[in-house]
């Protein structure tokens, strides 16, 4: 038997066999005619007969691949076990009339042959569902694994989101705005704190609204703005349908950042990031002007968002570098579909 498939010992195998050749005997232990060497002989066939059916049954139904997963009974391999066993008992009852010729062959051959049919069945049906419930374990051990990446993911994001390098470029800009007395610096505190508040209410929810999404997507341009002026322009052209659609939490708001950490911004070269709807996809879309010794870094958000959708909706997000503009396509996701 493969690794991946349940297991029984040897040891249950044989003394399971030879406790049924035992209880086989009981009836002629309780008859007035108790012959000792017919209760031997029955007890060692019945015995024999349950250790070889144990061997059969194990390997019919463990010979599929690991990978195949059994959802029913196969009949033809319970009738494939019925006929074996059936060979098998009438072989064994000849035996025994070779030991025993004083028996009648008729009624004894009935008799072990509607006790091998039962042995058989319940072998057949006990294995069957044995191995049911183990490859049902396996499948809740893999759903757990992918909840525990999604929420690893989840997780991986969350971090990306609430960075101290942010966290330490806000309050920079905050100091520079209130040594100089910037009359926005109060607005700039409650988008801050807006912005936290966001992330810790929705960190827990597998999805939001996009008009959600989109005020913290806008407290988060707030806060860059107030750090980069005019370098950094924004057009939400999302309508009011798309707005009640879905998404999960922080997915635009990371792609923004990501157009933000990646490229170059100044007031001689702003940088345009619009998010617009197309068809059934809500797509972010910015100008390629890349930093200097930029690398790739960007495809580790993006491999987080596309793993986010994979997990928990089995859809994935499309990318579009054409070297000019660079483009992520999210699918929309409606709530009635989603419940």
């Amino acid at each position: 038997m493969k690794d991946s498939q349940l297991k029984i010992s040897h040891a249950t195998i044989w003394i399971s066999s030879i406790v049924l050749g035992l209880l086989s005997s009981v009836p002629q232990l309780a008859s007035r005619q108790f012959v000792l060497a017919e209760a031997v002989v029955n007890a060692a066939l019945t015995g024999t007969f349950a250790l070889l059916m144990w061997y059969f049954n194990i390997f019919i139904i463990w010979r599929k691949p690991a990978n195949k997963r059994r959802q029913s009974i196969s009949y033809t391999e319970l009738l494939s076990s019925l006929l074996f066993g059936l060979i098998l008992m009438f072989g064994l009852a000849w035996v025994q009339q070779l030991i025993l010729s004083h028996i009648n062959f008729g009624p004894t051959m009935l008799m072990v042959e509607v006790r091998g049919i039962l042995i058989n069945l319940v072998f057949y049906m006990f294995l069957n569902l044995l191995q049911q419930n183990y490859e049902n374990q396996h499948v809740n051990m893999e759903l757990e694994r992918i909840k525990s990446d999604n929420l690893a993911a989840q997780y991986e994001m969350l971090k990306q989101q609430i960075n101290p390098h942010f966290l330490f470029n806000s309050l920079n800009t905050l100091k520079a705005m209130v040594e100089t007395g910037e009359p926005e610096s109060v607005d700039f505190i409650i988008k801050l704190s807006n912005f936290y508040r966001f992330t810790l209410e929705s960190r827990k929810l597998d999805l939001i609204h996009v008009h959600e999404e989109m005020e913290i997507v806008n407290a988060y341009l707030f806060l860059q703005k107030a750090r980069f002026e005019a370098g950094i322009t924004f057009t939400n052209k999302l309508t009011d349908k798309t707005l009640a659609t879905l998404v999960p939490p922080f997915t635009l708001q990371l792609l923004v950042e990501n157009c933000i950490k990646h490229n170059v911004i100044s007031l001689q070269r702003p940088l345009h990031i619009s998010i617009y709807e197309d068809g059934e996809f809500i797509i972010v879309e910015n100008q390629i002007q890349l930093k200097t010794g930029d690398n790739g870094s960007l495809g580790v958000g993006l491999k987080n968002i596309d793993l986010r959708y994979g997990h928990l909706l089995e859809k994935h997000v499309e990318i579009i570098d054409d070297q000019k503009t660079f483009k992520v396509k999210l699918p929309l996701i409606y709530e009635h579909h989603h419940h």
